[in-house]
């Protein structure tokens, strides 16, 4: 399944739904829809949570031509272009990212490899869905860009094995680890530098892990105005997401919902010569194989 988070012209709430295909979007709370309810959004995100069976089911048989008319004529089914995206999970629970996770990016840097995960963290207020505009914090003028790929978690997981691990993925997303490089080197940590106000845009969808067999060989990208600044491939991360939900998991309980960014390729804008940061009036866009594209206007905050 592609799941997404939207909203209409007729409802601002945000609700769970899925990409049947490029141009439609089922909603999982329309009446329609037959679903389990949910006390939270976060529960869309539980695969042990009853309502995660019945969505895949509904969207396998919306692929039949008469459950389909059936949900279109009940108002279950929207055009994409009618809908306004959501960060797939609007607000996260945790944001847990990786540094120096690409074997190719710690070469660029001249950077010696990590013996273990280098852990951060970014906020709920740095959310930021699909189309909507990275705000340069007042300040700063080196805001640099970073494509990663988002782990979406799926179960409540303590202490997991890694051979047990992909079990508790719910999914893939592109993700845009924003960072404000003259606030994270001056700070001498990372937190103001890495969790400013929109620095985690992610989506459009999450791609469930029936979609991406394997999340260790997707081609990533991230263009700038157009212009390719990343180009690299998941095989050059040092941690894979197996061994990522085993050592987080270790010392933090993950849950449904909650997002791992798993570290960015070369390419980023401070590593260059001479550097290249991000300014107003910029359009940026994070690709990875099988997860569309995720798109975002850059906008300076004074401006």
């Amino acid at each position: 399944m592609k799941l997404v988070a939207f909203s209409t012209s007729t409802s601002t709430s945000i609700r769970p739904g899925a990409l049947l295909d490029a141009d439609t979007v089922l909603d999982f709370t329309h009446e329609a829809a037959g679903l389990p309810s949910l006390s939270n959004f976060l529960e869309a995100c539980d695969l042990t949570h009853p309502f995660a069976a019945a969505a895949r089911d509904l969207v396998k048989k919306a692929q039949d031509g008469g459950e389909r008319a059936r949900l279109q004529q009940a108002g279950a089914l929207h055009a994409r272009s009618d809908v306004t995206l959501a960060a797939p999970v609007p607000r996260p629970g945790k944001i847990i990212c990786i540094g120096l996770n690409y074997r190719d990016h710690a070469e660029e840097q001249g950077a010696e490899l990590p013996k273990a995960p280098l852990v951060f963290s970014k906020f709920s207020n740095c959310v930021l869905p699909p189309g909507g505009t990275i705000i340069i914090p007042p300040g700063s003028t080196q805001t640099d860009f970073e494509a990663e790929l988002g782990v979406v978690i799926g179960k409540r997981a303590t202490r997991v094995n890694k051979a047990d691990a992909m079990d508790y993925v719910l999914g893939y997303c592109n993700f845009h680890d924003v960072s404000a490089r003259d606030f994270q080197f001056a700070d001498g940590q990372w937190q103001r530098g890495k969790a400013s106000d929109t620095f985690a845009p992610f989506g459009e969808f999450i791609a469930t892990t029936d979609e991406i067999p394997d999340p260790h060989v997707l081609g990533i990208r991230l263009r700038l105005n157009g212009e390719t600044m990343q180009d690299s491939n998941t095989d050059q991360l040092l941690f894979d997401v197996p061994e990522l939900v085993e050592y987080l998991s270790n010392f933090i309980t993950l849950e449904p919902g909650d997002v791992i960014a798993t570290g960015t390729p070369p390419g980023v804008g401070f590593a260059r010569k001479p550097p290249i940061y991000l300014k107003h009036g910029d359009v940026v866009e994070v690709e990875i194989d099988g997860l569309g594209v995720l798109k975002n206007d850059v906008a300076a905050a004074d401006a």
